[in-house]
Order: C-alpha cells, then sequence, then structure tokens
C-alpha cells in the first residue's frame, strides 16, 4: 500500500472548511467507539482539538520534508507515551481518523484516498509507537 500525496492534500483541503467540526465529530468517534481511551485525554477537549487541527494541517503540509515531519511525530509519541498512551491505542486513533476525513471530504473521499490515508497514518503510528517505546524503555 502506498501513499498519493496529491491525494491526502487534495482530500485535506476538502476537510479543511469544516474547521473544529473535524475534530469535533473525531473525539466523539473514538471515545463512543473506544471508550476504554477516554481517559487519557482531558475532561475538556477544547484545547486538544486545536491541537490535533493544528497536527494535521502540519502533516500535510510537510508530507515531502520527511526530516521535520519525522522529528515532529516522534516528538508527538514522546509526549503520547507520557499521557499512556499505548502502541494498542494507535489503531482506534487511525480508525476514527479514517472515518472522520470520510465524512467531511464527501465526494473527495474515494478509495484511493482511503487507501493513501491508510498508508500515511501507518507510518505516522509507527513513527509514533517507536518514539514513545524509546521512553519508556
Amino acid at each position: 500500500m502506498t501513499a498519493d500525496l496529491s491525494l491526502i492534500r487534495s482530500s485535506f483541503t476538502a476537510v479543511q472548511p469544516h474547521g473544529t467540526q473535524v475534530t469535533e465529530y473525531f473525539y466523539e468517534h473514538l471515545f463512543a467507539n473506544n471508550p476504554q481511551v477516554r481517559p487519557l485525554f482531558a475532561t475538556h477537549l477544547d484545547e486538544q482539538r486545536d491541537r490535533l487541527w493544528a497536527a494535521l494541517g502540519a502533516l500535510v503540509s510537510n508530507l515531502e520534508n520527511t526530516e521535520t515531519l519525522t522529528s515532529m511525530l516522534q516528538n508527538l509519541g514522546r509526549r503520547h507515551a507520557g499521557y499512556g498512551a499505548l502502541a494498542e491505542h494507535y489503531p482506534a486513533v487511525g480508525a476514527s481518523l479514517i472515518a472522520t476525513l470520510q465524512h467531511y471530504a464527501g465526494d473527495a473521499w474515494t478509495p484511493a484516498v482511503e487507501e493513501s490515508w491508510t498508508a500515511v497514518y501507518g507510518v505516522i503510528s509507527s513513527t509514533m509507537v517507536a518514539a514513545g517505546d524509546s521512553v519508556s524503555s
């Protein structure tokens, strides 16, 4: 499975006008489908939603800047490990991210877009998990 970076960018462009609705939907989906992860998050998610939106924008902006992207993801992985995130939490987050993007992308969402986002999330999660594991080892 490979990622078509132009599809990542164009689908994110389709999602962007929805702004904070995107992150609200993401957390609702995540907690509804994975209530066991809710305790890892603050009671009030306003700041967390803003951080997630900023991180998604930074991710898409740096898709081709491997060094910056890797550094960003490693930092996120170390921080998330400090919050108690474990490798087994990442598939749930990925499923909620894909569901959210699909929901807001509308006609821009295709099987190829989903394949690209799934591939990108695989890199994101493996990089973050490895960085988090380095903290707890």
